[in-house]
């Protein structure tokens, strides 16, 4: 029997970038709920929200103060309530983001962990510094940037943060963590919650706290990611919560292989998010222009597929650049690159994540300047180049490729002021397009990378073999991209262009024969098909 997620497609919601209601400038719960006709029109069925927790916002959400209550600034728990009950009517379930490699240091435990003699002490990672205190414990550094330990003199002792200082990880070796982090996961699933996305959830153990070896970035790293334990907690987890709801769960896992990846999907969660093809433009050198590398992307893609029974498949969220830049061209095709990509996303095998705005093929911010930046990542890296003294442009073009801002803006809803999100002063600005790029323009156009996505949706759903069936790549030149999907007899082909140029067919391929299910390009014909043109796509039905 297929489960829920196996058949429907997840969209993500940055709630505090979707809809304002009360024009405070911030999206709210009852922003959604207002939205939640659009998103079963769209054809989505689960939705993913950011976190919504109480939160001093230091990392907007991703430092939580208090699990069992709402961030004011969403609304209530009243609200989250009604958003369950009311997606519920339309057949939407809720997904929340689950954070439990750390917490505020404004969350009670923490705060009370400060004493030596609290119980709550080793809730935390607190040791003392090396050189009589006055040195960090080890080398590690934090994956935002800077020393991974942070002093307090009124507790006379480090402790440790992988990300922010405002975000000090839970020491898992006690298991009193692992209770109270199981109190939480019931307290939500029994309000109706279908599941969590797993925030940095392969590496919430550290296996020891030696010094890390000595590399560019994130020192320490060997020491905590994916280690034995993190899975023995996993599977501890699904046996005393996951197994006993119909719930569905992903793993955010940067850094994952193919091994442990398939351990983690085997009774500890039920996908998990790589960042191999998201990445494939990635540079080693940030100073240089990202470019899409379109061998990496096949060949991740490919090998993700063939690895994995089932993926969470996803080219852009919350904390990526957005992908028509990365791997379309939205000042040329957009449409045409935009639906391509809707393609190979709603096609490949596993479930579909969208990510809001990408269904309209939103874009990163082209002119966000230091000052305006919220992310503290983007804000980090800045400061550090400017006090390294690399010139303000410079500085600002590498800050501005690592900013996650980029993919935090407003939705763009209308051609309206704000892009209809809020009637107040955006907590961040709108992106300047907004007026040739919002749903409301793109659900009356007639070519539009909304209905692309609406289409695609709908086509995914109605068709077992796009659904379920197997995965099958063939070998073709790396201007694009082709596979099968095959299913109790019946079979699937999908062709994409990854360029903005034509592309010469095989003639393995202009002898195929087929009926096409879907194509970007109007009045495309597969029958004697020689070339593709720029960005091109299409679903064959082969005979």
């Amino acid at each position: 029997m297929r489960r829920f997620f196996e058949e429907e497609v997840v969209y993500q919601i940055y709630p505090r970038s979707f809809q304002d209601s009360n024009g405070d400038g911030i999206g709210d719960l009852n922003g959604i709920i207002s939205r939640l006709d659009y998103l079963r029109e769209l054809g989505v069925k689960i939705l993913w929200l950011s976190p919504i927790y109480a939160s001093p916002n230091a990392d907007y959400g991703y430092d939580i103060s208090d699990y069992f209550s709402i961030n004011p600034e969403f609304g209530t728990m009243d609200d989250f309530e009604r958003l369950i009950s009311e997606a519920k009517k339309r057949g939407i379930r809720i997904v929340m983001d689950l954070v439990v490699n750390h917490t505020s240091n404004k969350h009670q435990w923490f705060i009370a962990s400060k004493n030596e003699n609290s119980p709550y002490r080793s809730y935390y990672y607190w040791r003392k510094g090396r050189k009589d205190n006055k040195l960090p414990p080890n080398n590690w550094t934090s994956n935002f940037g800077g020393s991974a330990w942070t002093y307090v003199e009124e507790a006379d002792a480090w402790y440790l943060h992988l990300f922010t200082p405002e975000q000090p990880d839970l020491d898992w070796h006690n298991p009193k963590v692992l209770e109270e982090v199981e109190k939480i996961l019931r307290f939500y699933l029994d309000k109706g919650v279908y599941g969590f996305r797993c925030d940095v959830i392969n590496q919430i153990y550290k296996e020891s706290l030696a010094d890390g070896k000595r590399r560019v970035r994130t020192i320490g790293l060997e020491h905590y990611l994916q280690k034995e334990n993190n899975h023995q907690i996993l599977h501890t987890l699904y046996e005393d919560v996951f197994s006993h709801y119909d719930c569905m769960t992903v793993g955010e896992t940067g850094g994952v292989d193919f091994k442990n990846a398939r351990r983690f999907t085997n009774e500890e969660l039920d996908m998990v998010f790589q960042f191999d093809t998201i990445n494939s433009d990635s540079r080693k050198i940030p100073l240089l222009a990202p470019k899409m590398q379109k061998k990496r992307f096949k060949r991740t893609l490919f090998a993700w597929q063939k690895e994995l029974d089932w993926n969470a498949v996803c080219f852009e969220n919350h904390d990526q650049r957005r992908s028509l830049p990365r791997f379309g061209n939205p000042k040329k095709y957009p449409y045409e690159s935009g639906s391509m990509l809707a393609t190979l996303l709603l096609t490949m095998r596993g479930t579909p994540f969208i990510y809001q705005g990408e269904e309209i093929g939103m874009t990163n911010y082209k002119n966000l300047k230091p000052e305006e930046y919220k992310d503290v990542v983007g804000l980090y890296i800045y400061s550090l180049l400017r006090k390294m003294h690399l010139p303000r442009k410079t500085s600002e073009r590498v800050a501005s490729y690592f900013n996650r801002d980029n993919a935090r803006s407003p939705m763009q809803w209308n051609g309206e002021i704000n892009a209809g999100f809020s009637t107040g002063v955006p907590w961040l600005p709108v992106n300047g397009d907004y007026q040739e790029v919002n749903v409301l323009k793109e659900q009356n156009d007639e070519e539009s990378i909304y209905k692309a996505y609406k289409t695609l949706l709908k086509l995914r759903r109605e068709d077992d073999v796009l659904r379920y069936g197997t995965f099958e790549e063939t070998r073709t030149k790396s201007s694009f991209i082709a596979y099968y999907r095959l299913y109790e007899g019946g079979l699937r082909f999908v062709i994409a262009n990854l360029t903005g140029h034509r592309v010469k067919l095989p003639q393995w391929i202009k002898r195929m024969r087929g009926e096409v299910l879907y194509s970007n390009y109007c009045g495309a014909g597969f029958l004697f098909k020689k070339v593709l043109r720029p960005y091109e796509a299409l679903i064959i039905k082969i005979r």
